[in-house]
């Protein structure tokens, strides 16, 4: 019925017109509200948001403020989570290096042709998750959780980054031994959800009335399957932290909380994927959860360093571009498509069709994109049988797929291996040291009772790649031998990390 701009625009003509606990009960045929409280209204002109008269209302007016107002919102949070992203997890990069990742992620052509094409706002929801990662890296882990709890306010789909989320925040707490901090996030997390609730809740309504929005948040009564879908449980990562002996004294050791920092990406990554790859009711456009930390690790590297992770991002990211395909071509973006995926691919210089291929990831996505483009001819010269109308969208999903299953062994991978490089997986490991560093170049950090880190006395300091040389939160985590040689000459904890590829994991 008109698709997602009618099921928006409605959204914001129940929001306008009704009280709010009336908002999850109201014509539920017609695309029934099923997102958390945030998502609200417009008053710009009554006739386009007029209840039940307004329905189906595609006028150029209303299309073009519908447009502006995801470009508003942008502007009002996403565009500043990324810049916050770029000048604190690249901190130690040069400014043309943070452009260049400011642009890579700006550009992302799947969330611009969801969101202003096909017609959503999952950049506001993205924006928010983001705003939480900047204040965990700046250690304001108390604002970090009320961002995160207003993304989950504004689209539920933000559960997906939850285990990795709460993972990170726990781990924080146990490293540190401040079980009062543990009881803050909970109280806060508590109480920001508590608000974001309360008009359906006791004395505002009847206790009964917070069934309405959470049966429709979370719609079990649909069954399992929703277009296009998967059926299995998510799997959670859990990010491993040590105590140091310094901890004992009320120092913790550069690794507690910033060195699990560096996980955080990949732990969002394989959680997101998890869900997305075996939870039900799973729509396509949910690649975007799993796209936004890819792109965050993926900013980090260049085509110069030719590194995995830069393999596997462009692979991941243009494969998932093609399987919005049958959604986009419904709402008639081929032609954005098309200009979108040549022009970031361009921007961030890819080019699966080169040459040479010198590795087998190379290989697979030349096979890959090879595959994606001879399906679209396909496509265009021949209509699927009458038997089979289905026959090119499942075709997508069965040339997408096993993409998304390497993208998410891979995740776990170098989750492992990033694990590994921030101070081991075994009991050998705890003396709070970056293996093959100098113990005199160990960075001590002070945290405090609200969570902010501060420079230990006599300490180098701490901070998201600040260290001489470093490349450190630098999300693609390079490789080769020269820069783990580097790393130990320097005795860079974070060069270190750079190092960390599947050679050093090995040598380990």
């Amino acid at each position: 019925m008109y698709g997602d701009y009618e099921a928006q625009r409605h959204w914001m003509e129940l929001t306008i017109h009704l009280p709010m606990r009336e908002w999850y009960k109201y014509d539920l045929q017609y695309w029934g509200l099923d997102y958390p409280p945030l998502t609200a209204g417009s008053w710009i002109n009554a006739s386009w948001f007029a209840l039940d008269a307004s329905r189906g209302i595609e006028s150029p007016e209303s299309k073009a403020y519908m447009r502006t107002t995801v470009l508003v919102f942008d502007s009002l949070v996403y565009l500043p989570a990324l810049f916050l992203f770029v000048r604190t997890w690249h901190a130690n990069r040069s400014a043309r290096t943070q452009e260049v990742a400011l642009l890579t992620l700006l550009l992302q052509p799947t969330l611009l042709l969801v969101d202003f094409g096909h017609f959503q706002y999952n950049s506001v929801m993205l924006g928010l998750t983001l705003f939480a990662m900047v204040c965990f890296a700046r250690g304001h882990d108390l604002l970090g959780a009320v961002s995160f709890v207003l993304s989950l306010g504004f689209k539920q789909m933000a559960l997906y980054y939850a285990p990795a989320i709460g993972s990170y925040l726990l781990g924080v707490t146990i490293a540190s031994c401040r079980p009062r901090h543990f009881v803050r996030l909970a109280v806060v997390t508590a109480a920001s959800m508590l608000i974001l609730f309360l008009p359906f809740l006791p004395p505002f309504a009847p206790l009964s009335a917070i069934l309405d929005p959470i049966t429709r948040i979370f719609p079990f009564n649909r069954g399992l399957f929703e277009d296009k879908v998967a059926n299995f449980c998510g799997w959670r990562v859990r990010l491993q932290t040590r105590k140091d002996d310094d901890a004992r004294a009320g120092v913790v050791a550069a690794r507690e909380p910033a060195p699990t920092l560096p996980l955080l990406p990949y732990a969002l990554l394989t959680s997101s994927l998890s869900f997305f790859l075996f939870s039900f009711q799973v729509h396509e456009k949910t690649i975007l959860l799993p796209l936004l930390p890819l792109t965050l690790l993926l900013s980090g590297v260049t085509s110069t360093e030719m590194s995995e992770t830069w393999e596997i991002g462009m692979l991941v990211s243009n494969v998932a571009l093609f399987s919005m395909w049958p959604l986009l071509k419904r709402d008639g973006l081929g032609v954005s498509y098309i200009a979108m995926t040549v022009l970031w691919n361009r921007i961030v210089g890819y080019n699966p069709f080169r040459a040479r291929p010198n590795s087998l990831i190379q290989y697979l996505s030349l096979v890959t994109h090879a595959g994606c483009l001879v399906l679209h001819v396909l496509e265009l010269l021949f209509s699927p049988p009458a038997r089979y109308p289905d026959l090119f969208p499942v075709l997508n999903v069965l040339l997408s797929t096993p993409v998304f299953g390497l993208a998410w062994l891979w995740s776990i991978r170098r989750g492992v291996e990033v694990s590994w490089a921030l101070g081991g997986l075994g009991p050998s490991s705890g003396s709070g040291t970056v293996p093959n560093t100098p113990t005199h170049h160990k960075a001590t950090v002070s945290r405090s009772e609200n969570g902010d880190v501060g420079e230990a006395s006599g300490a180098a300091p701490l901070g998201i790649g600040r260290e001489t040389g470093a490349r450190a939160v630098s999300l693609g985590y390079a490789q080769g031998r020269r820069r783990l040689a580097h790393s130990r000459r320097t005795g860079s904890i974070s060069s270190v990390l750079s190092a960390g590829s599947h050679h050093e994991f090995e040598q380990k």
